[in-house]
């Protein structure tokens, strides 16, 4: 093998690395993270956004969901060798050093500030600010917040009031409506997630709503999804929106009730599959919200 066969295997093996701490090969999180953007997005443009906006969005929400997973294990590469589930992440299984991390991360938060200049809004701007600040102290509320996935919801939906503030240049009401909606959602399915870790975190001393909930928290979940789904019809009903809006909000609330099936014995394996199938709850969602405006304004129209 040639020096620059060599280098170049180098350079593969870094680069999958990096990969890996930005969890660009588990793409769950983008996409829970990109879906109540999605929905924001068309209810904020009554079924008709920018696509430019929407580019920017998407590409925005990849590269900050990546830096969130950076900063995450940077924060948290102290206990990740000690959950089974973790401790092959580059960071704490020692193949990528913090330094690394810290460049990585820094890297992707330039690349997203690029990536919505265009846009131009000194309010969208001041959001984003507060959008990056949630992002790198998120990781840290596990050690002192009963239910952190609350902060969570609040991080991963921010893109809610970004994507009002991006399309109308303000923030109604409806948008807070929904971020609290996020909420309850990340509860939900962020609880499932803490039931797999739940014995290494008491081990560890890390608070999660799984072991705050107790033996409460199947429940808990449930309720969870049901005040979500409830808020986000609420403000499907002041907007006028129809029947298919509706009929996603049903297929989402079976998708949940599906969850109960896999959840309810508290296996970690099925509380993982019920975290992930979390994408097709926010997917119908959004198709409703698209659907009803695609069909019943664009008649209208």
């Amino acid at each position: 093998m040639t020096v620059m066969e060599m280098s170049g295997q180098r350079l593969r093996e870094r680069l999958d690395l990096y990969e890996r701490l930005m969890r660009l090969d588990k793409p769950i999180g983008i996409l829970l993270l990109l879906w109540p953007t999605l929905w924001a997005l068309w209810l904020s443009a009554l079924g008709r956004p920018d696509w430019l906006v929407v580019g920017i969005f998407v590409l925005g929400t990849v590269l900050m969901r990546s830096a969130g997973c950076v900063i995450n294990d940077l924060a948290d590469r102290s206990f990740d060798p000690h959950v089974a589930r973790t401790r092959n992440r580059p960071l704490a299984a020692g193949r990528v050093s913090a330094r690394e991390a810290l460049l990585l991360f820094a890297t992707l938060v330039v690349c997203a500030v690029v990536v919505v200049l265009p846009l131009r809004s000194w309010l969208l701007g001041g959001l984003c600010v507060a959008a990056l600040f949630l992002a790198v102290s998120y990781p840290f509320t596990k050690r002192f917040l009963a239910v952190p996935q609350a902060y969570l919801g609040v991080a991963f939906g921010f893109g809610i009031p970004m994507a009002y503030a991006a399309q109308l240049g303000s923030v109604p009401a409806e948008a807070w409506w929904l971020l609290l909606a996020n909420v309850f959602w990340a509860i939900a399915y962020d609880t499932e997630y803490a039931m797999v870790d739940r014995a290494d975190d008491l081990k560890l001393g890390i608070r999660t709503s799984a072991i705050t909930f107790g033996r409460a928290e199947v429940a808990a979940v449930m309720l969870c999804y049901a005040l979500a789904l409830a808020l986000v019809g609420m403000v499907g009903r002041d907007l006028g929106l129809g029947r298919l809006f509706y009929g996603g909000l049903v297929v989402a609330a079976g998708i949940a009730g599906y969850h109960y099936t896999l959840i309810r014995e508290r296996h970690p394996e099925r509380c993982f599959q019920a975290f992930r199938h979390n994408n097709w709850l926010g997917a119908s969602v959004f198709a409703g919200i698209a659907l009803d405006f695609l069909f019943n304004r664009g008649i209208a129209a």
